[in-house]
């Protein structure tokens, strides 16, 4: 890990640009749409950040639109079709680098990322931001590990919570099957749930089939997936073989959340901290985060890293008002921290212990030890994303696995130019 004094960086290119663009009393509108990255999809919050920016840069007007994970990409995809792209979107590389930013339609943010920039930022988040051939096409602020969790009081009750490690949040492969297994004879019928009717928390899903036996999505270069391998064949033909497992094509990620914090699952596949933080009321249970089960125990968990990205609108006084408001946001020294709790999760660089004295935070911060690969940035992932789900709606209706995945692996290699 990286440690540096934090600064406001001095962005030299961007901020003469700045001065060229900005004259005095001329005011830039800038427009910034945002996925609900924790309160970043809260527009009280968001004014009140916006606020202070204004303070320090009153010749910058900015506007924001709060975008859902169901409808988001369609907004954006329709508005770049009409002319119409917002100058930022805060988001993650998935959507940033491997989709818009392959396509040519972002700006390369190469000014932002200056040596001290580099030297600050984890060297795993600073290789996700950029693409295959070297273009920074994000500018990152926080980033968590997606982890799975259970309904403590079922487990106990079931007297299943000898199969998994509380202290360090682990279980094994095997500690998985006989605990489902005690939950479901238990009288919890389902467990946990194979959601599949979208792209919705799959993160979830290809983290849980991954690390049952230690197979891998990607290959370690990220330029062709990597599904059909023995480790990964198996844990499917595990999960639909399950008592207690359902694979459900009639609910997605968010689904799953509400079926966990109801009670009607005992397990969810799709959590994170802000997954707790936003259902605390709901939840009449002790819900318990846990790294998915791997068989050596050793997990490696799906990270999300969330940044800011610039649509090339040819505008060059709106590329550098976006790039100012970047810059501020999460690099000086009186905001960054701010800006990431507001995202509820960590930040991608050393900024001190931003979150001492909050018990859930420091829960939660187990889990960034098993960081794993960031892979989400292979060439045609929007397609690899769909195929993912089609496959788990044909396991669960009974079709051979090994020709599902087959069938995955030659659309998404497809897709990714294979």
């Amino acid at each position: 890990m990286k440690f540096r004094r934090i600064l406001a960086l001095a962005l030299v290119g961007t901020m003469a640009l700045s001065a060229t663009a900005f004259a005095e009393g001329e005011t830039t509108e800038i427009t910034m749409w945002t996925y609900p990255v924790g309160d970043w999809g809260n527009a009280e919050v968001m004014d009140g950040l916006v606020a202070k920016f204004n303070e320090a840069h009153p010749e910058i007007s900015v506007k924001i639109e709060y975008l859902d994970y169901t409808n988001g990409d369609d907004q954006i995809n329709t508005a770049i079709e009409g002319g119409q792209a917002p100058d930022i979107v805060f988001e993650g590389p998935e959507r940033l680098v491997a989709n818009w930013g392959a396509k040519g339609l972002m700006v390369d943010l190469a000014d932002l990322w200056t040596d001290e920039a580099k030297e600050a930022i984890y060297d795993s988040v600073e290789a996700a931001c950029q693409s295959n051939d070297g273009v920074f096409y994000e500018y990152p602020l926080c980033m968590t590990a997606h982890t799975m969790a259970i309904n403590r009081d079922v487990f106990e009750a079931a007297d299943a919570l000898q199969y998994l490690d509380e202290e360090t949040r682990t279980w094994t492969t095997e500690g998985f099957i006989n605990a489902v297994k005690a939950v479901y004879e238990s009288g919890q019928d389902p467990v946990g749930a194979v959601y599949c009717s979208g792209q919705g928390g799959d993160q979830g899903t290809r983290a849980l089939v991954n690390n049952l036996y230690g197979g891998t999505f990607t290959n370690a270069e990220h330029t062709a997936y990597t599904l059909d391998s023995e480790e990964n064949i198996k844990a499917l033909e595990l999960l639909a073989g399950m008592d207690g497992i359902n694979f459900d094509a009639s609910i997605a990620g968010g689904d799953e959340i509400q079926l966990f914090c109801n009670g009607t699952l005992a397990m969810a596949f799709c959590w994170n901290v802000a997954q707790e933080k936003n259902n605390a009321e709901l939840m009449e249970f002790d819900a318990l985060p846990m790294a998915f089960p791997s068989e050596s125990g050793e997990p490696q968990l799906c990270g999300g890293i969330w940044g800011f990205g610039i649509f090339n609108n040819g505008d060059e006084a709106k590329i550098a008002a976006a790039k100012t408001f970047i810059d501020f946001m999460a690099n000086d020294e009186s905001m960054a921290a701010e800006s990431v709790k507001a995202s509820t999760y960590w930040p991608v660089k050393d900024l001190g212990n931003i979150y001492e004295g909050d018990e859930l935070m420091t829960e939660y911060s187990i889990f960034t030890q098993y960081m794993g690969d960031y892979y989400q940035v292979v060439g045609g992932w929007a397609e690899a994303r769909t195929a993912w789900w089609n496959m788990l709606q044909q396991i669960g209706t009974g079709a051979d696995v090994a020709t599902a995945v087959a069938e995955f692996q030659t659309t998404a290699n497809a897709a990714a130019g294979q």
